[in-house]
């Protein structure tokens, strides 16, 4: 069914002012006001009353399924649930396993991201996990990606990280490599996503692959890079290389302690001081587990990833004076962009995912998700559960 949102405030992400969209499956019109009395077809119609309407916000990196396990079974955490992600503006989410590719399962990982899917959002999933070699469905990282629809990378691959199986640089090399023809063979991106931990050898792997292979540094996207100075200093020379980093959005909680720290949203403001925006994102890390241990490597505890971080850490940064329509861009256009979507943008022929909200408030309203109203002044659709 054809729809209309209208008298609407557009950032596209850009501003475009008070506009009228027309929408299916994708984006039908975008532009002044018109009489939809004269169509030849029947409209559904609602009016903004002059909120705002943004791009579907695009998270790169949840644990769909639930994560965590570092501090035994107990500390498994759930999955996660649909209005959580309508709620917040979330229209895509790309789920992962983590450390446990043991008790959890890609079989299990795909049932989740459909039924994500058919509830309204759109999905797609990595194969593998931290562990190398990889965990697949066909016992081939090549066959997934070229065969399994979901399927568009390989992660999250653990490197610099206590948690991690230790891999070498070859058996790195040979992942992406054949996540490389994969890709070309499946007209797929062929993502490899990089969990980086804290330990010092940061991502020297993935500089190493740039200056020893022919391998095209976009098919690289270490995550985390956020985690500390000596880190992030490593991802501002991988962004002058050509390539992208994934921040960790800063958790609610995190947000009133976070003034004077080294965090993401100063990590943000920085690469946008140094124009270097296009070629950052932020991701929740959504139900995945954020344990913390101390100096021996025990475990102390953990708190669960929220995918409601990736709003707040967006009005945060324009709390720190970045432009919205630029800080908007980390969720939007940016990961569209690493994932070759066509989405992120309001504009013709785009995929229909988008989101009212009074940017006031930061209050979201309502939220078009594949053309299909998902939640509609702040109830959200019926579910077979809820």
């Amino acid at each position: 069914m054809v729809r209309m949102i209208k008298n609407v405030k557009v950032f596209a992400p850009e501003y475009l002012g008070v506009k009228d969209i027309v929408f299916d499956k994708e984006i039908l019109y975008v532009g002044e006001s018109i009489n939809t009395d004269v169509l030849p077809f029947e409209i559904e119609i609602y009016d903004a009353n002059g909120l705002y309407l943004i791009p579907g916000l695009i998270d790169p990196h949840v644990h769909i399924t639930g994560g965590g396990g570092e501090g035994g079974f107990v500390t498994r955490t759930p999955e996660l649930d649909f209005s959580e992600c309508v709620k917040n503006g979330i229209t895509t989410v790309i789920g992962c396993l983590g450390t446990d590719g043991i008790t959890r399962s890609l079989e299990n990982l795909y049932a989740k991201a459909k039924s994500l899917e058919t509830e309204g959002i759109n999905t797609y999933i990595y194969t593998g996990s931290y562990r190398v070699p990889p965990v697949t469905f066909t016992g081939s990282v090549m066959k997934d990606i070229v065969l399994i629809d979901k399927v568009i990378g390989v992660g999250e691959i653990a490197i610099s990280d206590h948690r991690s199986s230790q891999p070498t640089f070859e058996e790195i090399a040979r992942i992406v490599a054949d996540t490389r023809v994969a890709s070309l063979l499946s007209g797929k991106p062929g993502i490899v996503n990089f969990h980086v931990g804290a330990g010092s050898s940061g991502i020297d792997y993935l500089f190493k692959l740039i200056d020893t292979t022919e391998i095209p540094i976009h098919h690289l996207y270490p995550t985390h890079m956020s985690r500390n100075r000596t880190l992030f200093e490593q991802g501002l020379e991988f962004i002058k290389k050509g390539g992208t980093i994934d921040l960790t959005a800063l958790q609610p909680e995190e947000l009133p302690n976070e003034i004077e720290s080294f965090n993401t949203v100063n990590c943000i403001v920085e690469i946008y001081e140094n124009k270097m925006l296009d070629n950052v994102t932020i991701s929740s890390d959504g139900q995945g587990s954020l344990p913390r241990f101390d100096k021996d490597g025990r475990f102390l505890g953990l708190s669960v990833g929220s995918v409601s971080s990736v709003p707040h850490t967006l009005k945060r940064v324009v709390e720190k004076g970045v432009p919205f329509e630029d800080a908007l861009k980390i969720s939007t256009t940016n990961p569209a962009k690493v994932f070759n979507m066509k989405k992120g943008k309001i504009s013709k022929g785009y995929d229909a995912d988008f989101v009212v909200i009074d940017l006031e408030s930061w209050k979201i309203s309502t939220v078009v998700s594949r053309g299909e109203f998902v939640m509609k002044d702040g109830i959200v659709k019926p579910r077979i559960f809820k």
